[in-house]
């Protein structure tokens, strides 16, 4: 192939320049780049030399791909990087793309990505793109969404060369799916995809509850917590109304642990655990999302044996439900418990929830399936 230049919607791309190098070095000093991006880590001139110069021209020569420098097409100022890091004999073209720091907040990322997706088809004739990106992304992820990408799934141990093996989302684009240049398209700015994007690609929060006697943290599970998570879950209201293995060991707290950071990464579910004014375990609260109505979640809890009675949980499940409500832009949040288990029952008719029924045999539960009551809290039932 040939190098060529696109100007499109705003931006321009163009072959990779040795003028470059400098900006490229500026910009993948960045934190962000260097986590999620293959670039060498540290990052040295050298490395941005050679990026703009033999490993562009080698991709184009041997048509193992495009590589784009994305500048502002008035003043030329380098904004990031987009193009074809694949191109096999099937027709299957893959795309990477990163955005220089000062340059974020733009969409100049989503305007590049159309616009290489568009020349790939219309100009080279590619009958799909593919887009991958470390599970946890979630920017990457809103910048092939908006392109037109669906995602497709996730692929585990995709990406061998971070962190000991990482799962990746893995996304496909065909002809004709591209949005119009100009246009919003899907997860813009202000839907919910947007939205669940900017929360799940932060550090999980801080969430605090007023008991009327004191504060809760609502945070994640630390290391401190791990044997008190033990102690709760091989108390036997705790086995008898849950589903915790039993017995319940200090690895399956590990991998509790592991599951609410995964889920976080994942931007399905929340994982918090409450802890006291002294910052001692209290008990563990969930919320996950529902993958068939982006609007709903569910909600599990436990609370520790010595915490129990205190107002504890009530208190947690408001500022769970508020934040779900406010940050997550949820519509209803349903909670089950066994039919009998009043304890559960009392906490969530004390946050507002509204039992709502009971769903025979609505679970499976340690060999059977048991009967459940069923309730929702609604934002307006907070009061």
């Amino acid at each position: 192939m040939e190098p060529v230049e696109i100007i499109e919607d705003g931006v321009l791309l163009r072959p990779w320049q040795e003028a470059d190098a400098e900006a490229v070095h500026r910009a993948c000093q960045d934190p962000d780049i260097q986590r999620w991006t293959t670039v060498p880590r540290p990052y040295r001139p050298e490395h941005a030399h050679g990026f703009v110069t033999e490993g562009n021209r080698r991709a184009w020569a041997e048509d193992t791909g495009a590589p784009f420098a994305v500048c502002d097409p008035g003043t030329g100022e380098l904004l990031g990087s987009c193009g074809l890091t694949s191109i096999d004999g099937n027709g299957t073209g893959a795309v990477g793309y990163w955005t220089a720091p000062w340059a974020r907040g733009r969409g100049v990322m989503v305007r590049a990505t159309r616009a290489v997706a568009r020349w790939s088809f219309d100009t080279l004739g590619l009958r799909r793109l593919i887009w991958h990106a470390e599970v946890g992304n979630h920017a990457s992820r809103l910048v092939a969404l908006r392109a037109g990408f669906r995602i497709d799934g996730r692929l585990r141990l995709a990406d061998a060369a971070a962190h000991g093996g990482a799962d990746c989302w893995v996304g496909s684009l065909l002809p004709g799916e591209v949005p119009a240049a100009g246009s919003t398209g899907p997860a813009g700015p202000g839907t919910l995809a947007a939205r669940r994007a900017a929360v799940f690609g932060r550090p999980q929060p801080v969430l605090f509850a007023d008991t009327g006697a004191g504060e809760l943290r609502l945070r994640p599970m630390e290391e401190q917590d791990l044997d008190a998570v033990v102690q709760t879950c091989r108390d036997p209201e705790t086995i008898r109304w849950t589903t915790v293995p039993d017995p319940y060991e200090r690895a399956d707290a590990q991998g509790y642990q592991a599951y609410g950071r995964d889920a976080w990464a994942r931007g399905d579910a929340a994982c918090f655990v409450f802890a006291d004014s002294n910052d001692r375990y209290a008990g563990s609260l969930d919320i996950r999302l529902s993958p068939a109505d982006p609007l709903l979640a569910d909600v599990g809890f436990m609370t520790a044996p010595a915490a129990r009675g205190r107002g504890y949980l009530p208190a947690a499940l408001v500022a769970l439900g508020a934040w779900g409500f406010s940050t997550l832009g949820l519509a209803r949040i349903e909670w089950r418990a066994n039919v009998g288990n009043t304890s559960s029952r009392r906490a969530a008719e004390k946050a507002g929830f509204r039992v709502e029924g009971t769903a025979r045999g609505g679970v499976q539960h340690r060999g059977e399936r048991v009967d459940v009551w069923v309730g929702a809290l609604l934002a307006k039932d907070l009061g």
